[in-house]
């Protein structure tokens, strides 16, 4: 039974608290050491224990965090606490304890239709407190349950006007959108959201699967486009250094033993093929005195080798 019931329902039976039920032993026990000595028969007695069950509930407390409605022969009286308080008993009533620190409401939207018609569950929280316990008393029942269901009213509404991609994007944008339709909704219950999260988005499997192709297809064509690009500055660079080139056949030539340096240096060897790129640069004599150069090296090694 408990299970059905708010944590505010069940603060209603406190009518006796600590304080209460000591007030209550100390005068009941009075009062029945009294009769059982003589100096009061059983109706005092017993007068006397309703009298002490009366006075001790007399004493109410509310905890740092709450504050108690008070209602007066039906009629709202006020707001007692924090602390101890006291009320008549039988014409005064604490109808409920309300808890004014920062509470959290998980709630979701399972299978809500995007604008472009696609399924999604979004699960978020809500932090949110109590800032008027006289307007949450009065104005609405079962304040916790009106708040988890504007939550859940809210969160459907705001993704059924935003687009799947929109949704993923921009969750700090849906968030405060529902903030804005959660607080015109509560602010008149003395409700306050003070912060709205969107904790996940589940789409279809087959759905994610096809966004991950996507993805992967349009990483492919900027590294195509990337490349392509690289190529189209590459010949640039090599017509300015054609025209640095056409007119310095020195320039060339050097450029030429560049290259057959660096191809030694990495390979050791390189094969030069005839060619009319070769005769312009004069690669032809340079390689037979690097391949002669290289050939001596060889003997002069094996001459080495045999001596030792």
């Amino acid at each position: 039974m408990k299970n059905n019931w708010n944590d505010d329902q069940w603060k209603k039976l406190r009518w006796f608290n600590p304080f209460s039920i000591v007030i209550f032993l100390v005068l009941g026990s009075l009062f029945l050491i009294l009769s059982l000595m003589g100096s009061l028969n059983m109706f005092l007695a017993l007068a006397g224990g309703i009298a002490s069950l009366f006075i001790a509930s007399c004493f109410q407390i509310a905890d740092q965090w709450e504050k108690a409605v008070l209602l007066r022969l039906g009629k709202f009286k006020g707001l007692r606490g924090p602390g101890l308080f006291i009320i008549i008993p039988i014409i005064d009533r604490i109808d409920v304890f309300i808890d004014q620190r920062v509470r959290v409401t998980d709630f979701s939207a399972e299978k809500t239709l995007t604008r472009d018609t696609v399924p999604v569950n979004v699960d978020a929280v809500v932090y949110w407190t109590v800032w008027d316990a006289e307007k949450a008393a009065l104005e609405v029942r079962q304040y916790i349950k009106a708040v988890t269901y504007v939550a859940m009213t809210s969160l459907r509404d705001i993704i059924g006007k935003h687009e799947l991609a929109d949704i993923l994007q921009n969750r700090d944008k849906i968030a405060r959108a529902l903030q804005k339709i959660m607080d015109e909704h509560t602010n008149p219950w003395g409700i306050s959201c003070q912060t709205v999260g969107i904790k996940d988005i589940v789409i279809p499997a087959a759905l994610s699967d096809a966004m991950s192709k996507q993805a992967q297809a349009e990483r492919e064509r900027q590294a195509r486009i990337i490349l392509g690009t690289a190529e189209t500055e590459i010949a640039e660079k090599f017509a300015l250094a054609a025209e640095q080139y056409r007119d310095n056949p020195i320039a060339l030539q050097l450029r030429g033993m560049n290259m057959l340096f660096e191809g030694l240096k990495e390979k050791g060897s390189l094969i030069v093929v005839p060619s009319s790129a070769l005769e312009s640069m004069n690669l032809g004599t340079i390689g037979g005195l690097a391949a002669l150069s290289d050939q001596y090296t060889k003997t002069d090694k094996k001459e080495m080798a045999s001596k030792n």
